[in-house]
């Protein structure tokens, strides 16, 4: 089946066709840097983070592009504000949000531009543009450079806005624009900020618009064509709208595909500054187990609206429970024939199994995670029903391990992976430990239940209980909690 993705600029689901075969080019607007990362950042990461890992999955070879906003109005302010030199100030928020995609588990990308380093190419796109007469030099004779809004009939198909109907844009002040539409492509320096924070131009020193540097970077990786554009549903208008706009002004076809994931609502509202409801990833982590979190973010289909908080999360400790205590019984059962751990460094290309059809079926779709996972917890059932037969078919349990743990690896919510077990250094070896105590009673209390011992079961539990470890009993198997 082929992969058909919701295309933002149709709108409508689109099979996925590579400008180059075999090859698939992913570009994710990053972080302007300007403060911690929170929750709606980490949703776009894990959504991108899973279909990167799909496409390697369907063999493709990807670059996975997701710059950073290093220069910025709002860094400018912040840095003030906290009494840091503006390129510390955007340096240390950076090390903040490698942090946190670190800790969900988010790959690396393939490249990580910053804008500071792209100069060149930003000013050289802009010199395009006022040669093919969509930008222009500022009419106060100020350093600024505009793009020409009305000179691109398309201006405002990507949102579906006539540009009569737009709001003016607020990135610039009025005094030097041809029409209040117009969006700043070079800004120029200001009397008051740091000299270090502006770059010679044929206009006048300064430092680019926020659009220009998404569409400079993106093609300087990817090409003047390339196959997705992904972000947060709040960069469509106007970040989105104005990266086509210009790219397409100065003759690049650029993204076949434009994707967006949805926002985030807490306690019901939207997350937002103004509301002062924000959730940061640092205070998260520090309460949840991050593989709960990313697990969490799974739970709806990445364009639709997400409600979330610290009880969502708390929920996903018994699914991921579920699998764990699962994957680890069976992989002792099965000893030296347990299939080898899926690795999606070498795009999973050397796995034993593939993934079942209705899962392949539902990432196929639209990346329709939550689908997917129902067909990990099927899976996972069936596993179960064949540790408590007591002489399970090794290879169909096999079978079924190799496929669970590929399927949770490609979601990237594989308890078992490597990067989870070695999270937490010694909290995990101690977690191990635990887990392997706790399988060999409960194996022993299933049996003595078998037996009908119910002396014995009952003396396991009580046990268990003593030591601050909840055992309950599932249609599936068991799953314990820690008390407290």
């Amino acid at each position: 089946m082929t992969i058909q993705l919701f295309n933002t600029a149709t709108p409508r689901l689109e099979p996925f066709t590579p400008v180059t075969d075999g090859h698939a080019g992913l570009y994710v607007c990053g972080a302007t840097v300007q403060g911690s990362p929170h929750i709606g950042h980490m949703r776009t990461a894990v959504v991108f983070d899973q279909l990167r890992r799909w496409l390697l999955y369907r063999g493709y070879d990807v670059t996975f592009v997701r710059n950073v906003t290093d220069i910025d109005d709002k860094i400018l302010a912040k840095s003030v504000e906290e009494s840091r030199p503006w390129w510390a100030h955007a340096y240390h928020y950076f090390q903040e949000f490698t942090a946190a995609y670190d800790a969900l588990g988010v790959l690396r990308p393939t490249y990580e531009p910053l804008a500071t380093g792209h100069m060149t190419e930003m000013i050289e796109l802009i010199d395009r543009l006022i040669a093919a007469g969509h930008a222009y030099p500022a009419l106060d004779g100020s350093a600024d450079v505009y793009f020409d809004a009305h000179s691109w009939p398309d201006y405002g198909s990507l949102t579906n806005q006539q540009l009569d109907d737009m709001a003016a844009a607020d990135d610039a002040p009025l005094r030097g624009k041809r029409d209040p539409r117009d969006f700043a492509l070079w800004k120029a320096h200001k009397d008051g900020d740091p000299l270090t924070a502006s770059w010679p131009s044929p206009w006048g020193r300064g430092r680019p618009g926020w659009h220009i540097e998404c569409s400079a970077m993106s093609t300087k990786y990817l090409g003047a064509e390339f196959d997705i554009h992904g972000g947060g549903l709040d960069l469509r208008f106007p970040h989105h709208e104005n990266e086509r706009a210009q790219s397409n002004a100065a003759g690049d076809p650029f993204a076949r595909i434009w994707m967006h994931s949805g926002l985030l609502n807490i306690g019901g509202d939207k997350m937002s500054k103004s509301l002062g409801n924000s959730v940061f990833a640092h205070d998260l982590f520090a309460a949840s187990n991050p593989l709960a979190v990313r697990y969490a973010l799974s739970t709806a289909h990445y364009r639709s609206v997400l409600e979330f908080s610290e009880e969502l999360v708390a929920k996903q400790e018994n699914a991921l429970g579920r699998f764990e205590n699962f994957l680890t019984r069976a992989r002792e059962i099965l000893g030296e024939d347990a299939p080898p751990a899926p690795e999606v460094e070498d795009g999973y290309r050397r796995r034993a199994f593939d993934v079942p059809a209705d899962f392949a079926a539902a990432m196929d779709h639209d990346l329709s995670v939550p689908k997917a996972l129902s067909v990990a917890f099927s899976a996972v059932g069936e596993g179960y029903r064949l540790l408590e037969s007591g002489d399970p078919d090794r290879g169909a349990l096999i079978r079924t391990v190799a496929e669970l743990e590929l399927m949770l690896d490609v979601l990237g919510v594989n308890p078992l992976a490597a990067n989870w077990t070695t999270a937490s250094g010694a909290d995990s070896a101690a977690e191990a430990g635990l887990r392997v105590l706790v399988d060999e009673l409960a194996t022993e209390r299933l049996a003595a239940k078998q037996a009908k011992d119910y002396a014995r079961a009952d003396e396991i539990r009580d046990l268990l209980t003593r030591a601050g470890v909840q055992l309950e009993d599932t249609p599936g198997g068991y799953r314990y909690s820690l008390k407290g």
